[in-house]
């Protein structure tokens, strides 16, 4: 299966009516994603999701690869541990998940990661011209553009400081389990492999071995 990677824009896009999610954490994981999309809780997790406006699935899903690196930090409310966050300037590749979805999607999925009410399109205009764009303070409200797939936008949304700017903290087995299960299901990346990629992100590295990750996939 193809790892997909984002390539430049190549100058201003029109509005788009689609992007491609790109997911790290949790939302890799299909059972997880539906919880965003269509409402519900999703086993392991503290919080019932409201959904979006519109509940169908991704029109399709594609293993991608980012440059700049996956870390764990703060604690989840609904996991009781660390926090997946993208670092885009911190060295290394990220693995991810990208899901075509509308924008209306896309932004409702974001609205329920800050634990607002669903209801509004995000504007795009800044982040597609720039790459990046604070649309607001919280952990999950600066939004990245890396580039495109298949001339498609490729966005995800992340916390406005950087891998160097907070303390690291260690993800619980709920949580990690999801982004195992997910990676995994996305499908060019093997068992042994997502364990010691996830055992090496900061936050999981020294309180997680990759032994232990891969139990968690195989239980």
């Amino acid at each position: 299966m193809t790892v997909h990677t984002a390539t430049p824009l190549g100058g201003a896009l029109p509005a788009p009516e689609r992007v491609w999610y790109a997911s790290y954490g949790s939302n890799m994981h299909m059972d997880r994603l539906a919880a965003y999309l269509a409402g519900g809780t999703p086993a392991g997790a503290a919080r019932t999701y409201p959904g979006c406006r519109d509940r169908r699935a991704p029109e399709r899903s594609v293993a991608v690869e980012l440059a700049g690196r996956l870390y764990f930090a703060t604690e989840s409310p609904v996991w009781t541990g660390g926090r997946g966050f993208y670092d885009p300037t911190a060295p290394g590749r990220m693995r991810g998940r990208a899901h075509l979805v509308t924008v209306g999607q896309m932004s409702d999925i974001a609205a329920q990661e800050m634990y607002a009410e669903p209801g509004h399109d995000l504007d795009l205009t800044t982040v597609l011209r720039e790459g990046r764009h604070a649309v607001g303070p919280g952990r999950y409200e600066t939004l990245i553009c890396p580039g495109a797939i298949e001339g498609i936008p490729v966005l995800t949304f992340t916390a406005p400081w950087t891998l160097r700017d907070v303390a690291a903290r260690t993800p619980s087995a709920a949580y990690l389990r999801y982004l195992a299960g997910g990676l995994l299901e996305t499908g060019p990346w093997e068992e042994q492999d997502i364990a010691h990629y996830l055992a090496a992100c900061p936050g999981a590295a020294g309180n997680w071995t990759a032994h232990q990750v891969l139990h968690l996939l195989t239980t």
